[in-house]
């Protein structure tokens, strides 16, 4: 079912592909009211394994359509993408609120009574700076356990989500954690939600911390302060650098929202 039409304010949403989509449910809770802009970088997916240069004039890029489609603000729904480019984006446009996302390591080390607590992240996002700040600043009762997980957001873009392909690298990421004795494992990229029964699967008993409603919370309090965009204009839709078809089908499939997607100019 589509979202019901209603005034609010306009949010740009982009991730590296699809993944950005485990977002969109969460900000729709928050935001019943507000326009949804939605793009897809999947023409270029994954940002983990890109260069930080890449991902910055990507992000810009984008950042430049959703504006110019009317975003007031703009959610970075990529842990990559925050990584490397929020700083970039925050220089650019002053004035737009923009509102990123990264691991949720301190909640995590809050649930945690193993004392072990895993990041399942892609390599761009867990060798960036602004991770190893947010690392530096956690609190030293727990250790924290690294998995860099290549290949695992490219296998979920690919949208068959009880693939053997997908199963398989779930489990090769999963098992280095399990081993470790983790309790709690933070989902590092927006992609990753989409497999966590696969992961939960691999690591039974435990608790994944997904960051989504955080970043709606947040999102919320900074469009308090937005005017409302016009009643009439759809209160979704979607673009993509890849194949638009393929994300209106993950759209339709993994949220129940049926919207043609249109290509990424």
């Amino acid at each position: 079912m589509n979202p019901a039409p209603r005034a609010g304010c306009c949010i740009g949403v982009f991730d590296s592909g699809v993944g950005g989509l485990s977002v969109l449910p969460a900000l729709r809770t928050a935001l019943p009211a507000a326009r949804l802009l939605y793009v897809a970088d999947s023409g270029h997916a994954p940002y983990g394994e890109r260069t930080e240069a890449f991902v910055v004039e990507r992000a810009l890029h984008i950042a430049a359509f959703l504006l110019s489609q009317g975003a007031q603000m703009l959610v970075v729904a990529c842990n990559t993408a925050t990584a490397a480019a929020v700083e970039a984006l925050r220089q650019a446009h002053a004035e737009t609120p923009i509102v990123g996302i990264e691991p949720g390591v301190k909640p995590a080390v809050a649930l945690t009574r193993s004392g072990h607590v895993g990041v399942m992240a892609t390599t761009g996002t867990l060798s960036s700076r602004k991770f190893q700040r947010l690392l530096a600043a956690q609190p030293t009762h727990a250790a924290v356990h690294l998995q860099a997980c290549p290949g695992l957001a490219l296998a979920i873009e690919r949208g068959d989500l009880q693939s053997a392909e997908l199963r398989e690298v779930v489990q090769r990421h999963s098992a280095p954690l399990r081993e470790a004795g983790c309790d709690v494992v933070v989902l590092g990229c927006t992609h990753y939600p989409f497999a966590a029964p696969l992961i939960r699967e691999a690591l039974p008993g435990v608790a994944l911390v997904d960051t989504a409603e955080a970043v709606a919370r947040h999102t919320a309090t900074l469009a308090a302060r937005l005017a409302d965009s016009p009643g009439d204009l759809p209160p979704l839709q979607l673009w993509s650098s890849g194949e638009p078809r393929q994300l209106s089908a993950f759209a339709r499939r993994w949220l129940g929202w049926d919207v043609e997607a249109k290509s990424l100019p």
